[in-house]
């Protein structure tokens, strides 16, 4: 189970990467895709990656 919780660290760690980098790309003026499908983009990977997380908690202390 521990090869588990490892594997969803690593996938919530590249997810909320990829949304600080979404996130800092949105910071920025004139960039496309347009804002709108950024900040969908970011709550999607913000999201994905802190589910991710929660369930490598749990996995880790419940397991």
């Amino acid at each position: 189970m521990k090869m588990a919780a490892l594997i969803f660290f690593i996938f919530s760690t590249i997810l909320l990467l990829s949304a600080i980098k979404v996130f800092l790309k949105l910071a920025r003026s004139g960039v496309y895709p347009p804002k709108h499908i950024l900040k969908k983009r970011f709550v999607a990977l913000a999201g994905c990656g802190g589910f991710f997380m929660l369930i490598a908690i749990m996995i880790t202390y419940f397991l």
